[in-house]
């Protein structure tokens, strides 16, 4: 047996003939080349959104607020200056920190005390 007979995928070309029965057609897409991943996503969230029975545009942003960048949000000191060395020790990666209080704490509206009763032994 020859390798190119166990890896079917080393060519690009056409889908395999034996998948033409099963297929339902595919669709394929992608944005300029910039970030396929991010297209992705909105491209199928949208989908998600649709309701199946139309073909118009769905009620959301094309992008997102933080569009085509990555985000990370590390809590505590420690673990923002573990990003500054990252991206020290990377240093093609353009960042921006949009903080400096690096104390995590919850909404106003959230729970402050248990909402459950504790129960006391008799």
């Amino acid at each position: 047996m020859k390798i190119t007979e166990i890896i079917i995928e080393s060519k690009h070309g056409s889908p395999p003939v034996t998948a033409d029965k099963s297929n339902t057609g595919e669709w394929i897409f992608r944005d300029d080349g910039t970030d396929r991943f991010y297209n992705l996503d909105r491209i199928m969230r949208a989908a998600a959104i649709s309701d199946g029975k139309s073909t118009k545009a769905v009620d959301m942003p094309s992008s997102s607020w933080v569009e085509k960048n990555n985000v990370a949000r590390p809590y505590t000191e420690e673990e923002h200056n573990m990003m500054k060395a990252a991206f020290k020790t990377i240093g093609d990666s353009s960042y921006e920190e949009s903080g400096k209080n690096h104390r995590s704490r919850e909404q106003d509206d959230t729970h402050t005390i248990s909402p459950f009763r504790v129960r006391t032994k008799k």
